[in-house]
């Protein structure tokens, strides 16, 4: 059998002689299995010995210390899947932290569930948690908001093959939702993130923020007063003189129409409604 094995020359470069093997050892391997195994072992030990003391054993919480010293790596590995979604990577392994210190109180040795097993769906349960509580610029009920996701997939796969944007129509069939329920999900998705209202915006000289180019003069506040009085005014008129005001300014009709409406003459309904204007205009000058 052929050999290939590697030796030094005399100026110590690995060169190869031909017909050997290699045979590199594999003591390093098996020092490390051995390591983690060591580690695992204690680790086993320490949530043993964790579950078997009372709850307001003194030692306990020195025992919860160390083990999340075993796992924060596990935990600061989860966290990182998270980041780049606008949260501070901080935030994450705190909530991750958090979803490990439940499992460590909550985990049974004698069940015979590894404990990795019964702490991942934990701590992400715990990482997702905080996205779905504490990220939110404004609070949006939790079934909108398990959706967003759906709704992200969704329209980046839909833009992707069609090259437009889907319609609140497709989006309802494809998360099974009807139109209306669509429509809500789509603004609940909006609501994930805000500007702030001081952001810089434009490229004028003096700085703008984004406050000073919202919205406009509503012209229509002047005359809420106006609105407000002569609907006061109003109910203190006659019957027939409100039909005859509402008839002429409302339903556009003229005087001669509702003459006949009204089985009066026109002269009538135009004496009618100068006296009813009249009437309005000193209600509203009180």
């Amino acid at each position: 059998m052929a050999l290939n094995l590697r030796s030094s020359d005399e100026k110590g470069d690995i060169v190869s002689i031909p017909g050997a093997v290699s045979t590199r050892p594999v003591v390093d391997d098996h020092r490390e299995i051995s390591v983690l195994e060591q580690r695992r072992a204690e680790t086993d030990e320490l949530l043993a010995a964790f579950a078997a003391l009372p709850h307001d054993h003194p030692d306990r919480e020195d025992l919860q210390r160390r083990i999340v010293e075993h796992y924060s790596s596990f935990v600061m590995q989860q966290a990182r899947r998270y980041r780049n979604r606008g949260e501070p990577l901080e935030d994450i392994v705190q909530a991750g932290m958090l979803g490990l210190v439940k499992a460590i109180q909550g985990f049974d040795p004698s069940v015979g569930r590894p404990f990795l097993a019964y702490a991942t769906p934990m701590v992400l349960g715990e990482i997702k948690r905080h996205f779905r509580d504490r990220t939110w610029a404004v609070h949006v009920p939790r079934r909108l908001q398990e959706k967003r996701s759906e709704l992200n997939r969704f329209t980046a796969d839909f833009a992707q093959r069609t090259g437009r944007a889907p319609t609140t129509a497709e989006i309802g069939k494809a998360l099974e939702l009807d139109e209306e329920e669509a429509g809500e999900v789509i603004i609940a998705a909006s609501a994930y993130s805000a500007m702030s209202l001081d952001v810089p915006v434009g490229e004028n000289e003096e700085p703008v923020t984004l406050a000073d180019v919202q919205g406009e003069i509503d012209l229509n506040l002047e005359n809420v007063v106006d609105r407000e009085a002569l609907a006061a005014a109003l109910e203190s008129l006659p019957a027939r003189e409100l039909k005859i005001l509402l008839l002429r300014f409302f339903g556009n009709k003229t005087q001669s129409e509702i003459a006949g409406l009204m089985g009066i003459s026109q002269m009538h309904v135009s004496r009618l409604l100068s006296k009813a204007l009249a009437r309005l205009r000193a209600e509203m000058s009180r």
